[in-house]
């Protein structure tokens, strides 16, 4: 298959999720929906199940307005706005994290607006680097076990987390691989690489990794089309068809993320020693650099900086999910930090609802004159 022949394939999925959804049901396989921003896929993975990101969708938002103020972050309402409609039927049951106020939110209001979809939490400790932070870690673990079991009737065992693991931190290698190779392949479109990143949630990730193991030789095999302008993407989602699509009209390319959707996810691995779930909780508590990880020095911001400088990047693009308040927290702390290194930002404010992306367009034309003058 050619690049394009590749890509194609991950695009076809990222725009259908319901369709992965009816064919995993279709093959007997119970699916677990997994919201934003860090759920341990790897337990529910390891008890044969499918983890399927629910991370929302564009859309107007009407039903869930019932459980939500309208300033409330969009990705959260549009997640149970699907549910209402019936877009989840079929799944066994929805993990939310606790990471920020709008999760924990989500997590009540979903009992009630979708009952007929348990909804199961996974609490994080705030403060999750200290030895006393995975004990607590570990007793989150065996309760999503045990409220797993209870809703879909698998069973855990513990040496099947083991492969479970492997298969996840293959796919984390491979996803930063990818990261890595499509920069250098400006004809990749933002559209392109978006649908790569987000197919990751809808499907297996044994058979989404295998996908990016072809997609890379075919990249490497490749002539590189021509140059662009390279820019690092920041934000919780970077999947608007709106903004990819501007992105490719004024000749920008990706060529590193910090979004919580894509890059984020794959940054660190579960390590090796010791028994699996204690491996995955001291993974989680070396995750660091994000927005909704509680971090006093604010790492975050010195770690964007210095991904535009190792990408080549000429600057930042903050894609700013509306009303998301520890994006908004740390954005003034990025432009700072961005312009005292001589990096253009742009800071765009984007949602799920939006329709017009008129304010997007001038700010992007704008960078792009900037850096072409």
């Amino acid at each position: 298959m050619t690049v394009q022949e590749h890509l194609s394939r991950f695009e076809a999925v990222a725009k259908d999720p319901a369709g992965q959804l009816k064919g995993h049901l279709a093959q007997g396989r119970k699916v677990v929906l997994t919201a934003p921003v860090y759920t341990p896929e790897e337990i529910i993975y390891a008890m044969g199940l499918v983890p399927m990101g629910a991370w929302g969708g564009d859309m107007e938002l009407r039903r869930s307005k019932e459980y939500f103020p309208a300033f409330l972050c969009s990705i959260v309402q549009s997640i149970v706005e699907l549910g209402m409609a019936g877009a989840y039927e079929g799944a066994s049951a929805i993990v939310i994290p606790s990471l920020c106020d709008s999760l924990k939110v989500l997590g009540q209001n979903w009992k009630y607006a979708v009952p007929s979809i348990p909804f199961i939490p996974m609490t994080w400790p705030q403060n999750r680097t200290p030895d006393y932070a995975r004990d607590f870690i570990l007793a989150g673990y065996e309760r999503l076990i045990r409220d797993l079991e209870a809703a879909t009737g698998a069973v855990f065992e513990e040496e099947r987390l083991e492969e479970a693991i492997r298969v996840y931190n293959d796919h984390d290698r491979a996803m930063r691989e990818l990261a890595k190779v499509l920069a250098a392949h400006p004809e990749v479109s933002a559209a392109q690489r978006s649908a790569v990143f987000k197919s990751a949630w809808f499907m297996d990730k044994a058979e989404h990794t295998a996908w990016v193991t072809e997609l890379l030789a075919a990249l490497r095999e490749a002539v590189v089309g021509p140059k662009k302008l390279p820019v690092v993407t920041t934000g919780v989602l970077a999947d608007a068809p709106g903004i990819t699509a501007l992105l490719d009209e004024y000749g920008f390319t990706v060529a590193a993320d910090d979004v919580a959707a894509e890059s984020r996810q794959y940054r660190t691995d579960t390590p090796e020693g010791g028994a699996p779930l204690e491996r995955l909780a001291r993974k989680f508590q070396a995750m660091d650099c994000c927005s909704v990880l509680y971090d006093p020095q604010k790492r975050q911001v010195e770690h964007i900086v210095r991904l535009a400088k190792d990408s080549g990047a000429k600057a930042v693009v903050m894609l700013l999910t509306k009303f998301c308040d520890p994006e908004e927290f740390d954005a003034p702390l990025i432009k700072k930090a961005c312009d005292a290194a001589g990096l253009p930002m742009v800071q765009i404010e984007v949602d799920r609802q939006m329709v017009n992306y008129g304010q997007a367009r001038t700010m992007l034309e704008t960078l792009r004159d900037t850096l072409t003058a």
